[in-house]
C-alpha cells in the first residue's frame, strides 16, 4: 500500500467485504477474497478518521486501542448526526426494523434505512436476520423499543460476545428456526404497541454463513488486541463477519483482526504467503490474558 493511505475500515456494500482507504480527500477500496493472503505493517501514529466523510481538522492522534478512531470533537459530530442518537426526528426516509441473530440466544432488534438493504446487518456481523417492519423513522424507533422490552433483547451486543458464539454456530436450519420462532413472537405483539404506520414485513430469513465464510472455516481462538508502530499482521483470509477478518496462519490457527483497530493507521503491504505472521498483542477469545508473537 502506498505511503500516505490510511485505512477507513471494512464495508459490506454486497456479499464481499471491502477495505476502505483514504489519503486526504482521495478514497479507494480493496475488495477482499477468501483464500487469498492479506498482510500489512502499521507505520507511525494513528490519526483521527474524521466525521461524516470529512477530514479531522486537527489531524489528532488517537488511542491505539480505540475502536472508534475519532478524537472527542469528531466523535461528538458523528454522534450528533447518528440515527441512534435520536436527533434526526424529521427524517422523511423509510426505515426498516430488523431482528438480527449472532449465535444461539444472542439476538437484537434494530433499525436501518430501507435504501441500505442488508448492508447494516452485514456490517454488524449478523449471521442471520429477518425484516420485521417498514415505515417512518419514529414509528420504526417506537417499534424497536417495544420489541426490545417484549423479547428481552439488548440494544447492543459487544463484538467480544459475538466472537465467542461465532465459533460454535449450529447449522443453517437451526439458525433459521430460531429466527422464525422469534418472528412468531413479534407477530403476537401486533396491536400492543405496534404503530399503525409501520407495515409488518413477511418472514424471510437471510443467512450470511456462506457470505461470511463461517461455515467452512475453523473457529478463531485469538484476536488482535491493538496495533503498534511497526506491528505486522499477515495471514490467509478465511472468513469475515462485520468488521472482523479471520486470518489463518501456521499450525492451522485462526486469529480475528477487528478492522476497527486498524482505521486511522498508515498501512504498508507485506507479503502474506499463508504461513501467517503477527507481531502485535493477541487476546484469547472467550477470556484469558494477552499474548504476543507469531501464529
Amino acid at each position: 500500500m502506498a505511503l500516505g493511505w490510511r485505512c477507513t475500515g471494512v464495508g459490506w456494500p454486497g456479499d464481499a467485504p471491502e477495505l476502505g482507504w483514504r489519503r486526504g480527500r482521495d478514497r479507494r477500496v480493496s475488495v477482499l477474497a477468501y483464500g487469498t493472503g492479506l498482510g500489512f505493517r502499521a507505520m507511525g501514529e494513528r490519526h483521527c478518521v474524521g466525521a461524516r466523510g470529512n477530514v479531522c481538522p486537527l489531524g489528532a492522534v488517537v488511542s491505539v486501542r480505540s475502536t472508534g478512531a475519532r478524537c472527542p470533537e469528531c466523535a461528538r459530530l458523528d454522534r450528533a448526526h447518528s440515527v441512534a442518537a435520536d436527533t434526526l426526528l424529521d427524517d422523511p426516509r423509510t426505515y426498516r426494523v430488523y431482528l438480527a441473530w449472532f449465535g444461539p440466544g444472542l439476538v437484537k432488534v434494530g433499525i436501518t434505512r430501507e435504501e441500505r438493504g442488508g448492508a447494516r446487518l452485514r456490517e454488524q456481523g449478523a449471521v442471520a436476520f429477518s425484516w420485521l417492519g417498514r415505515g417512518p423513522l419514529m414509528a420504526a424507533r417506537r417499534t424497536e423499543e417495544v420489541l426490545r422490552a417484549a423479547l428481552g433483547v439488548p440494544d447492543r451486543i459487544p463484538y467480544a460476545r459475538k466472537r465467542v458464539v461465532r465459533g460454535q454456530l449450529p447449522g443453517v436450519e437451526e439458525r433459521s428456526a430460531e429466527v422464525a420462532e422469534l418472528y412468531g413472537r413479534v407477530v403476537e405483539l401486533e396491536g400492543r404497541g405496534w404503530p399503525e404506520s409501520l407495515e409488518r414485513v413477511p418472514l424471510e430469513v437471510v443467512d450470511h454463513g456462506a457470505a461470511f465464510g463461517l461455515d467452512r472455516s475453523a473457529a478463531a481462538t485469538r484476536s488482535v488486541g491493538e496495533l503498534v508502530d511497526g506491528g505486522v499482521v499477515a495471514g490467509r483470509l478465511v472468513a469475515a463477519a462485520g468488521p472482523d477478518l479471520h486470518l489463518e496462519g501456521a499450525g492451522g490457527g485462526v486469529v480475528v483482526l477487528d478492522t476497527r483497530l486498524i482505521t486511522g493507521w498508515e498501512l504498508v503491504a507485506v507479503a502474506a504467503d499463508g504461513t501467517g505472521d503477527v507481531r502485535v498483542p493477541l487476546i484469547d477469545i472467550g477470556g484469558g490474558g494477552v499474548q504476543g508473537g507469531l501464529f
